[in-house]
């Protein structure tokens, strides 16, 4: 609309002039005043800016009333204003009338609350006068109440905290009641109490705190000894064959800790006990009677020294039991030690706080070490097995003294390092069991080197004759030693002590005590032999070495050694095999000449084959010889070279010795054969040739015709 407005702006203006308004129309040439008004009014009407704020207002209100743009209009709009303005100042006259109304009643209101508390200041202020002295005496008689009342709460706080009942008195200290849940509640409090009393030492007053510091000490010393005997009775009454520790005397022992002295003196106590039981049950266990003389009940298990005929045996049976008497010690103060090792730390370590005399003197040891709960469970399961360890001691020495056997010796030696093997995974490293048992082990070592020695030392004084032609089988102690051996290798494959890595190294020195005297020994015999028969002889015994060492693989660098010593034997046997094809078949002397032709001129032989010609062994009558020796030794060569091996324990060696032997033979004899061909080769063109007596027309080869195939067919 305003839009529109805008679009009918100049034809209004344009009307306002136009004849049908009844004003006359105006001269082209304006003459006059009215001329100047109409001028001044086009002019203030064209220099109006409808750009201004206040201009587009107005236009928009006239907009939105609908006005229409006519003459009638116009001439009534300002008196319509007018009126509206009129109007609207009426009304707010009216409204303000009524406002000025309602404030000259609130004005009333008020001044009736004015006169209304006016009067209520005056009473209260009557009262006050009145109740003053009142409230004055009531106010101290509060805080006077008060007072008491804080003070009743200090006394009942301090008697709860500081003092005891005298029920609880002779609950805590008089040994005439036991040791139950009240006794160890009245501990706890006591203690607390003490502690607590250095709160009372960091006042103002420290009689009373040193006085109630004096008297909890007093009943906390007589606590902890009420305890401490009490646990020593029970240790008294403890059944010893089944020392299972009950749950009062644990808790018992987990408060004890906190005084490690009277602590550690109630582990002795019980160590010592444990240790006389358990040697007398042993000793009844060997001899089926106990130590003070009272034979033992008949339906109990007969006695180890009576069914343990063998030694190795008895000594299995006495280190089982003893093995069997640890597991059942350490499972019975594993409750204790395990369960409650946590708190038996704790507590120690407030007990040594408790005990500055003791920390004093550890600190001038050595530095004080933690508490561990494993550690003083080894030790204590230790402890009580050491007279068991004592004479275990004895009695497994008796048995190494009485035996000569160096095979028992070992095999008790084994048996010890197993058992010593299940010990350490039980026990601590350092236990006294351990300590016997690693020095019996040793013992039973040396044992078996003396009795090993000593058997050695007999064999030699024995043996002084040289073994025989007919037999070169390997000595009778070598077999001996051999089974010797044997033994010695199961035993100590069966023990623990073979999952070493090291395993040879570990299995040495038994070799060297066991083995290696009765090798040297059958060496030095085997000096005295003649040819071949020495070879055989050693290879004999070391065959006989390998096959009891084969099955063990812990002698594989021992097996190494015998291979490499039996390869040298075989070596020479296969040289006199060799010089035997040579010196049977008569093919010796022809290599010998051929041999010396070669060094004698310096490699001329080989431009003149015709050379050998001129040896003696090639003459015609000499190769003959040697060709009818040649054909009566091939048909049984092989068979009379295997008879010089016929003693040899492994056939398949003597037949490897023996082809080895005849193949050397064989490329002995492609040599004169070559050289017997080439000889006639260099003759066939050669005229009357007569070298020591021998005619052109007669050839070597129709002298000796053996080819080396044939050789190496029969010898095959």
């Amino acid at each position: 609309m305003a839009a529109s407005y805008f679009n009918d702006r100049p034809r209004a203006s344009i009307d306002i002039l136009s004849p049908s308004d009844g004003v006359p129309p105006t001269p082209s040439t304006p003459t006059g005043p009215r001329s100047s008004a109409l001028s001044s009014r086009i002019t203030s009407v064209l220099s109006t800016s409808y750009a201004d704020l206040e201009i587009r207002d107005a236009l928009e209100i006239l907009d939105a009333r609908g006005v229409e743009n006519t003459a009638e209009t116009r001439r009534q709009l300002r008196t319509d204003v007018q009126r509206e303005v009129i109007q609207c100042n009426g009304e707010i006259v009216k409204d303000f009338g009524a406002v000025a109304e309602q404030l000259k009643r609130i004005g009333n209101a008020i001044s009736s609350l004015n006169q209304c508390c006016a009067s209520m200041r005056a009473q209260i202020n009557a009262a006050n006068q009145d109740t003053k002295p009142v409230l004055e005496e009531s106010r101290s008689l509060l805080a006077h109440k008060t007072e008491t009342e804080k003070k009743q709460k200090i006394l009942d706080a301090f008697k709860s905290n500081f003092l005891i009942s005298e029920a609880e008195t002779t609950a805590l200290t008089s040994s005439g009641t036991g040791v139950d849940d009240e006794f160890f509640r009245v501990l706890q409090r006591v203690k607390k109490i003490h502690k607590d009393c250095q709160v009372l030492l960091g006042s103002e007053n420290q009689t009373l705190g040193l006085e109630i510091l004096d008297q909890s000490s007093k009943n906390l010393n007589s606590g902890y000894q009420k305890l401490y005997r009490w646990v020593q009775r029970e240790f008294k009454t403890l059944d010893l064959e089944n020392p299972q520790i009950s749950a009062s005397i644990r808790r018992s022992l987990r408060v004890l800790a906190e005084r490690p002295t009277l602590f550690q003196s109630c582990l002795d106590f019980f160590a010592e006990a444990r240790e006389h039981t358990l040697s007398d049950t042993f000793y009844t266990a060997l001899t089926g009677a106990t130590s003070h003389g009272e034979e033992q009940d008949a339906s109990a298990a007969k006695p180890i020294e009576l069914h343990a005929h063998d030694p190795i045996r008895y000594v299995g049976d006495m280190l089982a039991w003893t093995h069997s008497s640890a597991v059942s010690e350490r499972e019975a103060l594993e409750v204790l030690f395990i369960a409650e090792g946590e708190d038996l730390a704790a507590n120690l370590r407030a007990g040594a706080e408790a005990e500055p005399w003791n920390r004093a003197a550890a600190d001038e040891d050595e530095a004080e070490e933690e508490f561990d709960p494993r550690k003083a469970l080894n030790d204590l399961v230790g402890r009580d097995i050491a007279g068991v360890a004592r004479v275990l001691r004895q009695r497994i020495e008796q048995v190494l003294h009485s035996h000569e056997d160096a095979t028992l010796a070992y095999r008790i030696a084994n048996l010890i390092s197993f058992y010593k093997t299940t010990f350490v995974k039980l026990l601590d490293e350092h236990s006294p069991i351990l300590e016997t048992l690693s020095n019996l082990e040793d013992f039973a070592i040396r044992q078996f080197r003396i009795n090993m020695r000593d058997h050695v030392a007999a064999v030699q004084n024995e043996v002084t004759a040289t073994p025989s032609g007919d037999d070169l089988g390997p000595p009778e102690f070598l077999e001996d030693a051999l089974q010797t051996l044997k033994q010695l290798m199961k035993s100590f494959d069966s023990s623990l002590s073979s999952v070493t890595e090291d395993r040879e190294n570990a299995f040495e020195p038994v070799l060297a005590e066991a083995f290696d005297p009765f090798m040297n020994l059958c060496e030095s015999m085997c000096k005295r032999i003649e040819e071949p028969g020495n070879e055989i002889f050693a290879l004999n015994c070391l065959l006989a070495a390998r096959s009891t060492l084969g099955p063990f693989s812990f002698t594989a660098g021992r097996m190494k050694q015998i291979d490499e010593t039996m390869k040298g034997h075989a070596e020479r046997l296969v040289e006199y095999q060799h010089r035997f094809f040579l010196h049977t078949s008569g093919l010796a002397p022809l290599l010998a000449a051929i041999a010396a032709l070669d060094e004698d001129t310096s490699g001329a032989a080989a431009t003149n084959p015709a050379a050998i010609l001129s040896l003696p062994p090639f003459n015609i009558e000499s190769l003959v010889r040697t060709s009818q020796d040649l054909d009566d030794f091939l048909p049984s060569a092989l068979m009379d070279a295997k008879e010089n091996l016929n003693q040899l324990r492994s056939t398949k060696m003597a037949g490897g010795i023996t082809e080895e032997a005849a193949e050397q033979f064989c490329e002995d004899f492609e040599v004169v054969e070559g050289r017997i061909i080439a000889a006639d080769e260099a003759t066939d063109g050669a005229e009357n040739l007569d070298v020591n007596g021998q005619e052109d027309n007669i050839r070597l080869r129709n002298v000796f015709p053996r080819t080396a195939a044939e050789i190496r067919v029969l010898l095959s």
